[in-house]
């Protein structure tokens, strides 16, 4: 390439929009997608390509991590990049965004970046730096998972600072934490809006063949089975679910579905705890995760720790009873009481698994009204319309 054509290249990436040009806006802080493990990794599949079918003014690219993903792809609509990372429990989040930020600004011209997680939007700033607009999804408060030690825990409350701090909008997917963090930042309240997780139609295939071909092919019979899907990290309290299911003694499987980012101690213990009866099923796709709640006796996610449970919604979704834990994101879903039990209580939770599971039916059609992905979209995409038309960042003081 000449010189003249890089220069090129460079002027039009910090020229300012133009409203008859698309609007590029380049996403980070997520692994990847489609059907790569994760929250953020979901929320991002069923969102992005929504925005960008609403509104196809925006040229909307996907920067994933190179562990993850095998090459450039595009995903109904939505460009997807590959990038490189290192593959470090610590480090590969962090030095990801860095390079995607020099990559969406230099090589891409982006006029918005959007970082989702608060570990990610430690280098808001350098976006900021670079001249683009940034909006930061807040997943939840990271800094409580149990997997981070104290250093971790202290880089990601930074990182949630400097977000709400720079960034010209955060959006926060739990209402809980969007009022936490408007009472922390009264100055900055304005940019801060809650806008939650979706729960997608269940995309399981209404033929009744396959269907079953699916469950058979884990060994499975129609509602003769506790579903629990997740990463394997303590927060999610799965080591706890397989306790309280041997002590309720049931005549049914415990299915887990997930696998862990970083194979470590308490992966390998929590899966040595297979038997018969409790089966970890690893990482599934989207197709087939459909078919599984759908399937399903119950639903359960015992987590300690949790932003806005995809999970839990894709369960709804599918119309699965469903059982959680009582922390204030589950609760959030609006379940009736009966839907609930104490986090971290093995005794009461073996005693709810006794019970009929028909005893935790839930209103799916009223989960999928208030947690509507179009709507979500609609939301998220007047929040890129100001970002993107209003003026740049103020300079960092």
């Amino acid at each position: 390439m000449s010189s003249f054509a890089i220069n090129a290249r460079l002027l039009q990436a910090f020229r300012r929009p133009d409203a008859k040009v698309p609007i590029r806006v380049g996403v980070t802080g997520l692994r990847g997608i489609p059907n790569v493990m994760g929250g953020i990794e979901t929320h991002c599949e069923q969102l992005l390509p929504r925005i960008k079918n609403l509104r196809p003014s925006y040229d909307v690219v996907v920067m994933g991590r190179s562990p993850y993903l095998e090459s450039d792809s595009t995903y109904r609509g939505v460009s997807v990049k590959r990038l490189f990372t290192i593959r470090n429990k610590y480090l590969e989040a962090i030095v990801h965004t860095f390079v995607s930020i020099l990559y969406a600004r230099l090589l891409l011209g982006c006029h918005v970046i959007h970082i989702h997680g608060i570990g990610p939007s430690l280098l808001t700033p350098l976006a900021v730096v670079a001249g683009l607009r940034v909006i930061v999804t807040h997943h939840g408060e990271d800094y409580n998972r149990d997997k981070w030690n104290r250093l971790a825990r202290a880089v990601l409350r930074c990182g949630e600072l400097l977000s709400v701090r720079y960034a010209q909008a955060v959006l926060v997917v739990s209402n809980d934490v969007a009022g936490r963090l408007k009472a922390r930042h009264a100055a900055h309240r304005g940019k801060i809006h809650h806008v939650p997780n979706g729960a997608p139609r269940c995309n399981a295939s209404t033929d009744r063949t396959a269907h079953r071909e699916t469950l058979s092919r884990f060994g499975l019979a129609e509602r003769d089975y506790v579903f629990a899907v997740g990463r394997l990290v303590p927060e999610k309290n799965f080591g706890m679910l397989v306790e309280a299911f041997k002590r309720a003694n049931l005549d049914c499987d415990l299915v887990v579905a997930g696998a862990a980012d970083h194979g470590d101690r308490y992966s390998a213990e929590l899966l040595r705890k297979a038997d018969q009866r409790v089966r970890f099923i690893g990482f599934q796709s989207q197709e087939t995760l459909a078919v599984l709640y759908r399937g399903a006796g119950l639903f359960v996610l015992p987590s300690s720790h949790e932003g806005m449970p995809i999970a839990a919604l894709e369960a709804a979704s599918a119309g699965c009873p469903i059982l959680l834990s009582d922390i204030k994101p589950n609760v959030e879903l609006g379940l009736d009481g009966r839907n609930y039990f104490p986090v971290g209580d093995i005794p009461a939770l073996a005693r709810r698994l006794k019970q009929p599971f028909e005893t935790y039916a839930i209103d799916w059609e009223m989960i999928s009204a208030r947690f509507d992905w179009d709507r979500i979209a609609e939301r998220t995409i007047e929040v890129y319309d100001r970002v993107s038309q209003g003026d740049r960042s103020p300079v960092l003081s």
